[in-house]
């Protein structure tokens, strides 16, 4: 794939070369101390919109503030206010465009609702809508050169050796790009990370897309907080790269990764983000704006899971009887 969000940036540390941000105090790669230099407000963080905050999750979004019955895409509660305190807010450096339609996404509702056995019987025919709302969410994707020395354990011994494993160790280089961390305030990393992957190749400049008449909501994971995540991720597909290089079986796999040009950038993702009642509760759905791909909660049926358990106890009892019946009779 082509680096669509290739490096931008001036701002290098003195000693490992490695990018630095703003806000940086020290180098995140090395931990050197960053250079005093004048705060830059770059075009990457400029935007000013009409921002509303939730009373009921929290959650920090912008829209039209003319349309009607504004509610909350993220748990359906219309208790919105208009927050002042952040109204320059960070910018997208690509917008990822919605490919579906609502249509489709309600039939996959209907069809993920009634998939489960554990689920009740009646969800599909008694849950309400309340919200069906397209949301463009914020993600960092980064991207890394790196360069490991591993070590691990390995099958493959010399014939007539002692022991089952050997010490092995290497080398590995690797280049990284589309590495997706979420950047949402109300979505867990799980939910940002269940419908995933997206195509970063359609990606698209702010002013290729109208965000006017859509719900954008607002980065609140800073890119210092959203780099060890990034680093976790690809120091584990990197534990993943180096273990096939390992003869034979494989244990004990440790990495040491160090990251050359680790670069983030801000990028909003199309998500529809459907809220459902059933018996008071609220639950959320989520899908993938461009591929489709869902995930969400729903209730289960304790009716179901205790008369699961009780044929399970009556099993066990039926087996403990026959157990005993057979060695009454075979005593005598």
């Amino acid at each position: 794939m082509v680096d669509t969000f290739a490096a931008e940036r001036t701002d290098r540390c003195n000693v490992c070369r490695a990018y630095i941000d703003v806000e940086d105090l020290f180098c995140s790669n090395c931990g050197a101390e960053a250079e005093t230099r004048p705060v830059v407000i770059s075009d990457e963080r400029q935007t000013t919109t009409h921002n509303f905050a939730c009373g009921g999750c929290g959650a920090s979004m912008s829209y039209d503030a003319s349309a009607r019955a504004l509610r909350c895409p993220f748990c359906g509660s219309d208790n919105l206010k208009e927050d002042e305190s952040h109204n320059k807010t960070l910018k997208a450096k690509y917008i990822i465009p919605f490919n579906t339609t609502q249509q489709d996404i309600m039939a996959a509702l209907q069809n993920w609702m009634g998939k489960s056995y554990w689920r009740p019987s009646d969800l599909v025919s008694s849950a309400v809508i309340t919200n069906v709302t397209p949301v463009y969410v914020p993600y960092w994707i980064f991207s890394a050169n790196t360069y490991t020395y591993w070590t691990a354990d390995s099958s493959n011994v010399p014939w007539g050796a002692r022991g089952d494993w050997m010490p092995v160790t290497g080398h590995h280089r690797a280049n990284y790009h589309g590495v997706i961390v979420g950047a949402s305030s109300v979505l867990t990393q799980l939910e940002t990370s269940s419908i995933c992957p997206f195509n970063l190749d359609v990606a698209r400049e702010p002013g290729q897309v109208n965000l006017e008449n859509n719900v954008v909501e607002q980065f609140r994971v800073q890119r210092k907080y959203a780099r060890p995540l990034a680093r976790a991720h690809i120091e584990a597909l990197e534990r993943e790269s180096c273990r096939k290089y390992v003869p034979g079986r494989a244990r004990n796999v440790n990495v040491n990764v160090r990251l050359e040009e680790l670069i983030g950038r801000p990028v909003l993702f199309p998500v529809w983000i459907l809220a459902y009642r059933y018996k008071g509760e609220v639950y959320r759905f989520l899908a993938n704006g461009q591929t489709g791909r869902h995930s969400g909660t729903a209730p289960v049926s304790w009716k179901k899971i205790i008369t699961l358990i009780a044929i399970i106890v009556l099993i066990i009892v039926v087996a403990i009887l026959l157990v005993g019946s057979i060695g009454l009779f075979g005593s005598r």
